[in-house]
Formats: C-alpha cells, structure tokens, sequence
C-alpha cells in the first residue's frame, strides 16, 4: 500500500524558508514520481514541483522557479522541497502525491497524473 506523509510546514514571514518533506513508501515498481502541490484558500488546487526516477529529471511551476528545490534522498525514501524567498501567494496547503507507472512528463504538474495523495501540510506566509 502507498502512503505518503508530508511534514514540515509552518508559519515563515515573507523572505523565510521552509523545506516540506514527504515520506514515501509502499512503491514497488522501477518508476516513480512524486509531485508536490499546493492549495490556497478559496483557489484550485496546483502543481508546484515534481521528481521523476526518470534520470531524476524535475521541474517547476513558473511560479516557483529560482525559489523552490525539489529533491529525494533514496536512504530516507524521502522527497524534499526546499522552498526559499517565500511570499504571502506562497501560502497554502501542500500536498505531495505519488506515481508508479510511467507516464510523459509534460503532465507532472497536474493532478491525474497521480494516483496517491498525501494528507497536507500547512504553510503560511505572512509579517
């Protein structure tokens, strides 16, 4: 069974840094991606980042780009997102979710790419 567990939210003031983590397990297939997401009050839910086994291959929202690093640690089954000059539209529940069977790339950052969810975290930003 995949779990996903994300953790490391928290409240950061405009500037700050955070870095999410999402502990993956119950992968049993060569591939996997993992994606991070993020929602905010009253908007849809959209993709950030992803990490792909695909030649570790990633990529970003234009949103995020130049700020946020994603990254996994294969002895932890961990995947981070490391989350630098942050800013109040940076607030949001983050989500991370998971997928084993391979698929293009172009459709990481959106949600039916992922079969696996984890349960959120919070972040905010604000003064």
């Amino acid at each position: 069974q995949v779990q996903l567990v994300e953790s490391g939210g928290g409240l950061v003031q405009p500037g700050g840094s955070l870095r999410l983590s999402c502990v993956v397990s119950g992968f049993t297939r060569d591939y996997s991606a993992i994606g991070w997401f993020r929602q905010a009050p009253g908007k849809e839910r959209e993709g950030v980042s992803y990490w792909s086994s695909d030649n570790g291959r990633t990529g970003y929202a234009n949103s995020v780009k130049g700020r946020f690093a994603i990254s996994r640690d294969n002895a932890k089954n961990t995947v981070y997102l490391q989350m630098n000059s942050l800013k109040p539209e940076d607030t949001g529940v983050y989500y991370c979710a998971g997928e084993e069977s391979w698929m293009v790339l172009n459709g990481a950052l959106s949600e039916p790419y992922y079969d696996h969810w984890g349960q959120g975290t919070q972040v905010t930003v604000r003064s």
